[in-house]
């Protein structure tokens, strides 16, 4: 019978970007896997930072490319998603690639003063406010607004946002704001109309109405963001049309507008059989914006992006350890791990996310075909389906074997609440963040090691 490695090579192609077999265990961008489980015990969670400032990299460069490539006027800015992982360690190995970002709550405007103040970044800083504003984000935007961050620009969610800072902004210069349009669901969605931002018939009513003859403000950017994400469907190409078109109208009437955020959306590499084209993803989105201006006798507007998963995503993963093996029945077996997927991974359970799984050794030995468990006390504490198949195949041995979840670093340390207390009180697992030294040795560091019983029993009110 077949090795592991074999069948996979056969099922998908192995080696893949990334990763690579050596001595029968597993190598993550030259990371040697059982070396860190043999240092740091499992369950495992790690970052892996220069991941992140590449996915920038080949971003910008591929927005670049589009805008020679179709002579585009406009320019490209890239703002990072905060919301996708707000950890220091990310978000300043993120502005190491002369970025700018995009908030969605009130909190991410005291982290922005701390990088200031710190020196990471400085208030000339572009900061695009989205998100539907508590009275406390408002604030936090004007306070920081008088205090010489003159790059911060709140995007309208709704009509009354608006009242605040026409009653509280007082700047030399007029202040810069954006507008979101509400834009329209898929059409298998329970809804028709996202909950977020301005219907499309009332922008530049509102406009007209309420800020037009306002000397203190200027809009000077559309912003949209298509649920789905950016995909080369019919669906997202009429959606992004729609707006573009809109864009046009708009700037008709209002000259100063100038920038349109197309959001976020851009996929990650969830699977080894992944083959979204980027570069023609990119360079049809330049084209089409060019088309649709070109139609309406517009200049092109800069082109602003929200990338929060494509920036950390593939960055980071979780190893396991298989604690035991269990046959159920005839035809299932099950692996159980030291950690659980509803507590570390939570979009495996909440939106069934799936991510690339790899055994970490043992892959000279023949397969099988597993089911994974968690160890909460849950039914749903599992995962037995891959996205390219409807299984989960492993090595098969009785010798100890270790597996890894892998790009799993949007957004999972925020929905598992990181440090607070999970479902079977399982504790927060250990984390590691790695950087690249000059010499290109790895540098190892401790974030955060895992909870122990008096932390949880701390916040549960026992101490």
């Amino acid at each position: 019978m077949q090795s592991y490695q074999e069948f996979l090579d056969l099922s998908v192609g192995f080696p893949q970007e990334g990763f690579e077999v050596i001595n029968d265990e597993l190598y993550f961008h030259d990371l040697n896997l059982m070396e860190m489980i043999e240092t740091y015990g499992t369950p495992l969670r790690f970052t892996y930072l220069p991941i992140v400032s590449k996915k920038i990299q080949q971003a910008k460069i591929l927005f670049q490319t589009a805008i020679l490539k179709n002579n585009y006027r406009g320019s490209y800015k890239y703002c990072y998603c905060t919301k996708s992982s707000h950890f220091k360690h990310i978000v300043e190995e993120a502005l190491k690639n002369d970025i700018h970002l995009e908030t969605s709550s009130a909190f991410d405007m005291p982290m922005i003063d701390y990088l200031e103040r710190a020196g990471t970044v400085t208030k000339d800083i572009t900061v695009i406010c989205n998100g539907f504003k508590t009275y406390q984000y408002k604030q936090y935007i004007i306070d920081m607004l008088h205090d010489g961050f003159k790059n911060i620009i709140p995007v309208l969610d709704n009509k009354e946002e608006f009242n605040l800072y026409d009653d509280e902004i007082e700047l030399d210069e007029p202040c810069n704001l954006g507008i979101r349009v509400a834009a329209e669901e898929q059409p298998d969605s329970q809804f028709y109309t996202s909950r977020l931002g301005i219907r499309i018939e009332d922008v530049i009513d509102f406009y007209n109405h309420k800020i037009a003859n306002n000397p203190n403000f200027k809009v000077k950017l559309l912003h949209f963001f298509i649920n789905s994400g950016i995909s080369d469907t019919p669906y997202y190409w009429n959606e992004l049309e729609k707006y573009v078109t809109l864009y046009c109208k708009f700037k008709k009437v209002n000259p100063d507008l100038d920038t349109l955020d197309i959001g976020g959306g851009m996929p990650f590499k969830d699977s080894l059989v992944h083959d979204f084209d980027y570069e023609y993803m990119v360079n049809e989105i330049v084209y089409r914006i060019k088309q649709i201006c070109n139609h309406h006798d517009v200049v092109e507007p800069d082109i602003i992006t929200e990338f929060g998963k494509y920036t950390v995503a593939e960055a980071s993963g979780i190893l396991y350890k298989v604690l035991g093996r269990k046959q159920q029945n005839d035809r299932e077996k099950w692996f159980m791990i030291d950690g659980s997927f509803i507590t570390n991974l939570p979009d495996v359970w909440a939106l069934n996310q799936k991510y690339i799984l790899l055994p970490i050794n043992n892959w000279d030995s023949e397969y099988e075909k597993v089911n994974l468990g968690g160890i909460t006390c849950d039914g749903q504490d599992y995962y037995n389906q891959e996205a390219h198949i409807n299984s989960v195949f492993m090595p098969k041995t009785r010798k100890v074997q270790y597996l890894g979840f892998f790009h799993t670093g949007a957004y999972q340390d925020v929905l598992s609440g990181y440090g607070g207390i999970h479902h079977c009180l399982l504790p927060s697992p250990k984390h590691v963040i790695i950087r690249r030294n000059r010499d290109e040795t790895f540098n190892f560091e401790v974030f955060g090691e895992e909870q122990n019983s008096k932390q949880v029993m701390k916040l549960l009110g026992y101490y």
